[in-house]
């Protein structure tokens, strides 16, 4: 994991080290905060239960992983938080704060969500503990093979098509319309400006548009609709752009 919520995991790790003999710690990230782990495992002796390992490559995320069974996340803000599938995909147990977008990233038997406090984070990882000592949950190459499917290029885009289908089946506004919305919602000044702005950019559009037609240009993919959705032009590279999946194999 990385350093996001130091202060949080500084609670955890004593509390959870006490509590359990068997529990180990390896800490991958690098930040300003650091300086409070190291202060936690001084001052508990925790020097062999609690491994920091500063920044890491890319490369060597993978087989850092794939040492534990169970992945922490302490973030505070979040977007989408591409560790906790990188985490899932190598086939361990998330734990994770529930914030920003990370409750739309994983299925709920993936991940354990937690608010973003040391007496939930440490109940969130005790239940994690007792799934991996029960056995309750699936071989890591079940969860992998599971986890692999949620983000191949192909489902990232239908989904992101599912949604501009949403909003271009909502009713149109003409041009005049949306402009008095601008205005209306941001202020007689700014909203002048931002409209002014939306001018400007449909006419940069339409410049640009007739200086390079849209007949001149390569077709990269015809995604026309579902029978030729995302049919690459050159055929001897179709099926390697179809098969090419976000985390194909275990990070």
């Amino acid at each position: 994991m990385g350093l996001a919520g130091t202060d949080l995991l500084s609670g955890i790790i004593p509390e959870l080290c006490q509590k359990y003999p068997d529990l180990n710690f390896i800490i991958g990230g690098e930040g300003p905060k650091r300086i409070i782990l190291e202060e936690v495992r001084e001052r508990y002796q925790l020097h062999d239960r609690v491994r920091l390992l500063g920044a890491l490559e890319h490369k060597d995320v993978r087989n850092v992983l794939v040492q534990g069974h169970i992945f922490l996340n302490t973030s505070l803000t979040e977007a989408f938080c591409m560790a906790i599938v990188e985490a899932a995909s190598c086939g361990l147990q998330v734990v994770s704060t529930r914030v920003g977008g990370i409750p739309e990233v994983l299925p709920e038997d993936l991940i354990i969500l937690c608010e973003p406090s040391v007496k939930s984070l440490c109940k969130g990882l005790e239940k994690a503990i007792l799934q991996q000592k029960s056995g309750a949950l699936p071989a890591p190459e079940n969860i992998h093979n599971i986890v692999k499917t949620f983000y191949t290029w192909r489902n990232v885009a239908e989904r992101t098509e599912k949604v501009y289908e949403r909003v271009s089946g909502e009713a149109v506004l003409p041009m005049d319309k949306r402009l008095d919305r601008l205005i209306s919602h941001c202020g007689p000044v700014t909203g002048y400006i931002f409209a002014f702005l939306a001018v400007l950019d449909y006419l940069l559009l339409v410049f640009l548009r007739w200086m390079t037609p849209d007949s001149i240009i390569d077709v990269a993919m015809d995604a026309t609709g579902p029978s030729g959705a995302w049919t690459h032009q050159n055929p001897d590279t179709t099926q390697r752009v179809e098969n090419d999946e976000v985390l194909d194999t275990p990070r």
